[in-house]
This record gives structure tokens, C-alpha cells and sequence, in this order.
């Protein structure tokens, strides 16, 4: 099996999305001296090219694109080439309405954006498994040619009658027979039972709430359905070339897809990641994606996409500041990216994306953006043979599920101020702030390598996840458990006691009397804390220990934190610091280290292999105690005892 490490061969990949039929040919040559420049090494092609490629039904025009990859192998340019199947050309749609998918109201997504096909359309599959194959049979031996990309940020959901068809299968393979499925969907309410499989549709617009079990499974079978175009293009390009690695791109932290299964089917795992940089808490989300992101690839990963300055799709867009794109960029670097790629190369002049930032921006090689760029492909070259290919694994897991995501998501849940992946970001938020590294795991993942594993909210708990988390309570681990979390089974059925009974008996609560959601103006006080979002109603079973009471109100007296031996339980939400500060100290009772002690706030310290990376996400210079005499890759420098790093400033540390 090939993977990022067959591209890469000691370097970072550095580049970024090039669309050069957006351009006269004669720009061509200018694009490649200013990449040979900047230090690029790899660029990603034919994303969106698919009605250039093919015209007319049948069509096929690759001369451009053929001296185009000459063109980036004469100068030494790696090409990840993808397959151009998320933007059909408009006589797809013309000839093929059934093509188009339809949206839950019945109305057709029709062309002239992006990702307008259905997943379950016979004819889609059939034109985008010819054009790919056209595609890897022509470049299949194409010396530029360095990976696959197949596809583009696989976001599409279809209610139509082909999707029905589709779906209708899929649940019989899920259930096997409609009792099965009546009995997972709990269609006894409101009179729903199903006496024929022709009876079942997508959730689509409904008088009120629907069936949430019907929802649930739909989400999963749209996952697989994209999963399965995906692996379709994957198998054709393998056949062409077994020796080049495929990927796909995700979007981060997205409902849509589940990662985990599909990380599985790829070779290298890569994502899109655009904090907002007038975000104060943007290097947060940024370091949640890339430790995600880490994760399901269990080693080093690309970065696909990132904006060299502005996006243009907020409702204010603002330019990245001087410096954070060389910060953002060793951020995830620091997180096992061994790839750095932006979108675009060339800003484009028309189209829906012509204030979304390039490489090159408007202002040309002249412009404070391509300036930083080549600064920081230069440095990029500097530490690449340094830390490709390794990998440092955490002492702590948080547990994060799609299925538990979207289980919680139904229409008809006590508050629809919990959003689970708010609350997923605030804990990350709390571990990061608090210095101390983390990596992602599937409930029913091996945990016996983590010292600690944290779930900060999983409403949905398969037996096999329930009986993983108190084995690693039993082998030793700490478990520490927020609240909502194993309410109900993998059909969203509500288990017995309102949680589950076993992980009742191991975090300490004897009853869940009531759930009590809090308003925007409500709070839950502790005798240690402010709560907020939530609180609960529960008493402590013989044997655990009230780490923290609710005070006043309703609640008065009754458990805010439980600890049962290794296992926590937050029945509220802590306001950021005290959630910060209690992790911490779980995290010290379970024997977690932090990377470096004493850094400043808004200092992160990461280590990758045998390198530390220090990151200043401040605006103003700081001082880091560092104990020791080190080497910093970037500026050649010795480091002795403590080190300066001015705004935005980066270090790549070697001891």
C-alpha cells in the first residue's frame, strides 16, 4: 500500500490548487517561475476542469492538460492529479435531469455552482467512472504525475426517487427485515409501521418532527452513498497506477461524512481548513482539525486546501494578518502535516471566487501575500527532512462519533443550544489552553495507549463502547465523561435509567432523575464553578465522591461533579477557565505531562518526533523558559535556556 510518504521522500509538499485553464497559455510560463520561486514542489489540477475535458457527451480534449504536465515536469513540479467528477458540465444536467439531486422540499439543485449531482444517480456514476478512466489511462506513466485526488470536498445530500431506490436497498442490508427496521425506528409511535419496503422514503418535508430514527440512518446511508462514488474513482485510478497513493479531501469538523470509515479507504488522508483569522480562538480550531485530522490518518496527513489571505464566503472577509499564514502553516506542520497546499495558486479574475485569495494574489509577485508565500516555502524546505514521515502519539484521547453526532442532532431534543460540536470544540479548547497535547479516537477504537480519555459529549453508545470505556477504566486509564453522554443506543432507542446502566454504576450516579437544559440567561452555580448549557438532576450511588455540589435553586445540594475512583462525570458544562483548570488536574492524576511547563497564554508548545515546535499566536514578542541548549532549524540559531519569539513567531526546535 503506497501512502503520503511515497510523495513527500524527505520534503514537505508545499503548493496549492492550480486552475490553469482559468488562463491564457501565455501565463503558464510566468506560474512556473513564480513557483519555482516560491519554493512549490506540487500542485493539485483538474478539480473543476471536467466540461473542458469533455465538452460534448463523449468528448475528450486533453491537450492542454497533456502540456501542462509537461510543462510541470520539466521544472520539476509534482502533479496531484484529480478526478474532475464534483462539477459536472451543464449537458450532464441537461441530458440527465436524474442527475441532479433534489433537496428534501422536492426542488432540483440545478447547475451553474458546484457539486450538483446525486450520489445515487445510475447515469452520473456511469459518466464519471468513463471520464476517470479516460483520465488514468492517459497519465497513468506520466512521470509528473505524484497522487490522486478524486473528487472534491463530498458534501451532497439527495432526496429524490433515485435516492429512495438506493436508500430502500441500503436499509435492507442495515436491517434485513422491515419488523427490524420497525422495531430500530420505533414506528410504533404515531402509527408509522411499514408493511412494504416501497412504503419508505427519505425524510423528506414533513408536517412536523420527524422520525429521528429514519433521519439517523439516512445520514449514515449518505455517507456510505458518497463513500461508495468515492471508491468507484478510487478503484479505477488503482487499477491504472497501484503505485500512486489516492485522497480525498474533507471538510473540517463535518457532519456529513463519517471520517473514521472513510479514512479507512484512503491512502492519505487530507482536509480543508480555514480559521477565520479575525477569530481570537483560531489557532484553537485549527489545532482541533489538524489532531483530528492526525488522527484518522494515524500518522502524518496533508493539508489540501488553506487561504493565503482572505476566503469570500463570510459575511466579512478579512485578510490573513502579516505572518499568521507562515504561523497557521507550521501549526499544522507541528501536527503531522506533510503537506502544506493552499487554494489557489492564481487569484482568480472571474467566477464565484474571484475575492477568495491565491498564492498569487491580484497585486501580483509584488503583493505582501506571494512574499510571505515564498518565505515560507523556503523555511518549509529547511525542516522537511527533519520531520516528514514522523509521528508523536498523545496521552490523551478525546472520543468523538459521528453516528452519537448525529443521533444527538434530531429536531426534537431538550435544547437546541447544545450543539455537539460547540461543545466538542469547548473541551478540546479547555485541554489546549491548558498545554497539554491530544489526539481523536472512535468510542470502540484500542484506548490502551492513553493515560487518559476524555468524551465530552457522546448521547449515543454502542455495547461494544460501553464495554471499551470501562475496560480502560479497568486496565488503569482515567475517564473522564461529560453530560448527555450514553442516553441512548446506536437506533437512538433511550436506554433504561435515561444512561446507560453500566457506565451509571462506573461513573458514580445512582439515579438521573432529570434532565434540566439551561436558557441563555440561566447559569447552574457550583460550590467551585459556574455551570452553563446544562445540569441534571442525579444522586451519587454509594462509593463516589461529590467533587463539586450545585448551589441554590432547584439543584441545590445534588452533584455537579462526580468521580468514581478513575471515572468523572460533569453532569453541566463549566465556564471555560474552571473547565480548563479541572482537566488539568485530572489530567495530573493520570500522569499526563505537558510538552513544556510555564509557557505563556497563547504560546503552544508541540513536539513532533525529535523537534519542538514553539508557536506564538500573540501579536506581541513573548519569552519562553526552555531549560537547555537547542538549535532552531529556521534561523540557525542556538537556543540556550529561554527563547524570544516575536508576533506570530514560530521556532523548530532541536534539542
Amino acid at each position: 500500500m503506497t501512502g503520503l510518504a511515497d510523495v513527500t521522500r524527505g520534503r514537505i509538499l508545499f503548493g496549492g490548487d492550480y486552475s490553469p485553464e482559468q488562463w491564457p497559455e501565455e501565463v503558464w510560463a510566468e506560474d512556473v517561475r513564480l513557483m519555482k520561486a516560491a519554493g512549490v514542489n506540487s500542485v493539485t489540477m483538474g478539480v473543476f476542469s471536467w466540461s473542458r475535458l469533455e465538452p460534448r457527451p463523449g468528448a475528450r480534449e486533453f491537450g492542454w492538460l497533456d502540456r501542462l504536465m509537461d510543462l510541470m515536469d520539466d521544472h520539476g513540479i509534482g502533479v496531484v492529479l484529480a478526478t474532475p467528477t464534483s462539477s459536472p458540465p451543464p449537458w450532464l444536467g441537461r441530458l440527465h435531469p436524474e442527475t441532479l439531486p433534489r433537496d428534501e422540499d422536492g426542488r432540483i439543485e440545478w447547475w451553474g455552482g458546484r457539486q450538483h449531482f446525486s450520489h445515487a444517480s445510475a447515469a452520473y456514476r456511469r459518466y464519471a467512472a468513463a471520464i476517470t478512466e479516460d483520465l488514468a489511462a492517459r497519465y497513468a506513466g506520466h512521470p509528473a504525475l505524484t497522487m490522486w485526488h478524486i473528487n472534491n470536498e463530498y458534501c451532497t445530500y439527495d432526496y429524490g426517487d433515485e435516492a429512495a431506490v438506493r436508500f430502500r436497498q441500503w436499509l435492507r442490508r442495515r436491517h434485513g427485515t422491515l419488523d427490524a427496521l420497525n422495531s430500530a425506528w420505533g414506528t410504533a409511535f404515531w402509527s408509522q409501521g411499514y408493511g412494504d419496503w416501497e412504503e419508505i422514503l427519505p425524510p423528506r418535508h414533513a408536517h412536523y418532527l420527524k422520525n429521528p430514527g429514519q433521519v439517523l440512518d439516512f445520514r449514515r446511508f449518505t455517507s456510505d452513498m458518497l463513500l461508495e462514488c468515492y471508491t468507484a474513482e478510487r478503484d479505477i485510478v488503482r487499477r491504472h497506477t497501484p503505485h500512486l497513493p489516492v485522497t480525498t479531501n474533507f471538510m473540517p469538523l463535518w457532519s456529513g461524512q463519517d471520517a473514521w470509515r472513510w479514512a479507512r479507504e484512503e491512502d492519505v488522508v487530507s482536509v480543508d481548513l480555514y480559521p477565520d483569522p479575525r477569530d481570537p480562538l483560531g489557532a484553537q480550531h485549527g489545532a482541533l482539525v489538524q489532531d483530528m485530522t492526525r488522527s484518522q490518518a494515524r500518522g502524518p496527513w496533508m493539508l489540501m486546501e488553506q487561504a493565503a489571505g482572505a476566503v469570500n464566503w463570510r459575511g466579512v472577509n478579512h485578510p490573513k494578518r502579516r505572518g499568521l499564514n507562515r504561523l497557521w502553516s507550521f501549526q499544522a506542520v507541528a501536527r503531522g502535516a506533510d503537506a502544506v497546499c493552499c487554494f489557489q495558486w492564481r487569484q482568480s479574475r472571474q467566477g464565484a471566487e474571484k475575492f477568495h485569495s491565491g498564492m498569487v494574489p491580484h497585486a501580483g509577485e509584488e503583493g505582501r501575500t506571494y512574499q510571505e508565500v515564498k518565505q515560507l516555502g523556503a523555511e518549509l524546505a529547511l525542516v522537511g527532512t527533519q520531520v516528514t514521515g514522523s509521528h508523536t502519539p498523545s496521552d490523551i484521547a478525546i472520543l468523538h462519533d459521528w453516528d452519537s453526532w448525529w443521533a444527538g442532532a434530531h429536531q426534537g431534543r431538550l435544547s437546541t443550544r447544545v450543539d455537539y460540536a460547540q461543545v466538542l470544540t469547548v473541551w478540546h479548547r479547555a485541554l489546549w489552553q491548558a498545554h497539554l497535547a491530544t489526539d481523536f479516537a472512535h468510542p470502540e477504537h484500542d484506548l490502551g495507549a492513553y493515560k487518559l480519555v476524555v468524551v465530552p459529549q457522546l448521547y449515543a453508545l454502542t455495547d461494544a463502547a460501553v464495554d471499551n470505556l470501562l475496560a480502560h477504566v479497568r486496565d488503569g486509564g482515567t475517564l473522564v465523561c461529560g453530560f448527555l453522554t450514553g442516553v441512548a443506543d446506536q437506533d437512538d432507542r433511550v436506554r433504561p435509567g435515561g444512561m446507560d446502566e453500566r457506565l451509571r454504576e462506573l461513573l458514580g450516579i445512582r439515579t438521573l432523575h432529570e434532565w434540566w437544559p439551561l436558557d441563555e440567561d440561566e447559569s447552574a452555580g457550583t460550590d467551585a464553578f459556574g455551570g452553563t448549557l446544562w445540569s441534571e438532576e442525579i444522586e451519587a450511588a454509594e462509593g463516589a465522591s461529590i467533587e463539586a455540589r450545585y448551589q441554590r435553586g432547584e439543584l441545590d445540594g445534588l452533584p455537579a461533579v462526580l468521580r468514581r475512583g478513575r471515572a468523572w462525570y460533569l453532569s453541566t458544562l463549566p465556564e471555560p477557565h474552571a473547565l480548563r483548570v479541572l482537566l488539568a488536574r485530572i489530567a495530573a492524576g493520570a500522569g499526563v505531562r505537558r510538552v513544556v511547563d510555564g509557557l505563556p497564554d497563547g504560546v503552544e508548545a508541540v513536539r513532533r518526533g525529535d523537534l519542538l515546535f514553539v508557536l506564538n499566536h500573540g501579536r506581541e514578542p513573548v519569552t519562553v523558559a526552555l531549560p537547555g541548549r537547542h538549535h532552531d532549524l529556521l534561523t540557525g540559531s542556538a537556543v540556550e535556556n529561554k527563547l524570544t519569539l516575536g508576533r506570530y513567531g514560530v521556532a523548530v526546535l532541536r534539542s
